[in-house]
């Protein structure tokens, strides 16, 4: 298991940027280079760089990538955030490196490489062309269409392989921050686990959770996390069972714009979840036609299931991405017939070509 303290690990296979590198990259970090608006954390560019020497490209030729600069006055919010849980932000940006750096998997996004000069924060990854799954659900405009169901499913899946794969014995990684703005999709809708800046290294097999401060993002936490900030992979489980439940009703987990009741996703929706008809009530308007209920209501069920309040009544991700995988193939037989293309021979590919060989993608993580 990667370890995160003190310095970047030498032994990652991430490439060391220098500044002047990514200002080639990204034609000086120019205003049209950005990719969607400034976050929180600052802006992210569109930059080009050599296949094979990963040295600074012109554009429109090698490989895309998406550079994230942090800015000053977002560092130091985002350093102020994390301090009032005991967390440096040089600590959440070495956990990003050192994790990513260690871990490959098709379903994580590809961290390419770093710079960290003077006051310089800069993160360097595959190009996500869909960008996340957030705009998808709940972006309004003629760039994100609304996600169909064989899709939503599609990427329930990819996020969960995801997961499944942090948690299993070799990794042991809690991602601690699983939520629709950090899976992000590439140009064939592809899911892929972005900013691992919050995982933590799960227990050790003398205990059931690790203890940590109470970080993440509200209305995604699971409860005994918030209650005691015990931390184990079934603290994941619970964020992947609102993510789903958002994929299924188009809604943000926590939306106070919402009529009185229904501002918190999980409180409203759940007594709806195991009925058949009251499910209507939930379910994304934007789908009618494109499910049938029964399939729906397995969803739903999952669901539910992830969101169970004791923690050891949760499937694991492993059982979580077996059940999505069984509803996929009825599905994606369908849209064969209907020749719909969004589906790859059944399933997501699971072989790890590397990301640069192939159309390398994001709007960021």
């Amino acid at each position: 298991t990667p370890q995160i303290e003190g310095e970047i690990l030498q032994s990652s296979n991430l490439k060391n940027f220098s500044l002047t590198e990514l200002t080639a990259a990204t034609r000086n970090f120019r205003k049209d280079s950005v990719l969607g608006g400034e976050g929180d954390f600052g802006s992210v560019f569109k930059g080009w760089i050599d296949n094979h020497s990963l040295a600074a490209a012109k554009p429109g030729t090698g490989v895309v990538v998406a550079v994230k600069r942090l800015s000053l006055d977002s560092f130091q919010g985002h350093k102020d955030r994390l301090a009032r849980h005991g967390m440096t932000h040089e600590a959440s940006l070495e956990a990003e490196v050192n994790y990513l750096g260690q871990l490959s998997h098709p379903h994580l996004v590809k961290l390419i490489g770093y710079c960290f000069e003077d006051k310089d924060r800069l993160l360097v990854y595959e190009f996500m062309p869909r960008g996340s799954l957030e705009n998808h659900l709940f972006m309004r405009g003629s760039y994100f269409q609304p996600l169909s169901w064989g899709l939503r499913l599609k990427v329930a899946l990819g996020a969960a392989k995801g997961l499944a794969f942090l948690h299993s014995a070799e990794t042991k990684v809690i991602y601690r921050d699983f939520k629709t703005s950090n899976v992000l999709l590439d140009s064939n809708y592809n899911a892929k686990l972005a900013d691992l800046g919050l995982a933590k290294d799960g227990p050790t097999r003398e205990k059931s959770h690790a203890s940590t401060r109470v970080m993440g993002t509200y209305g995604y936490a699971a409860p005994e996390y918030l209650a005691t900030g015990n931390l184990s992979a079934k603290s994941d489980v619970f964020s992947f069972g609102v993510v789903l439940l958002e994929m299924l009703s188009g809604r943000r987990a926590v939306d106070k714009n919402r009529p009185s009741g229904q501002h918190n996703l999980v409180e409203w929706a759940k007594p709806y979840l195991s009925n058949k008809r009251k499910l209507l009530r939930v379910l994304d308007n934007r789908l009618e036609g494109q499910y049938e209920l029964d399939e729906a209501c397995k969803v739903a069920t999952l669901s539910l299931r992830c969101l169970a309040i004791e923690s050891k009544l949760r499937p694991t991700m492993d059982e979580v991405a077996t059940d999505l995988e069984q509803l996929q193939v009825p599905h994606v037989k369908q849209n064969r017939r209907k020749s719909a293309d969004h589906f790859t021979h059944g399933r997501i590919a699971t072989a790890s070509a590397s990301p640069l060989s192939r159309d390398i993608a994001n709007t960021h993580p």
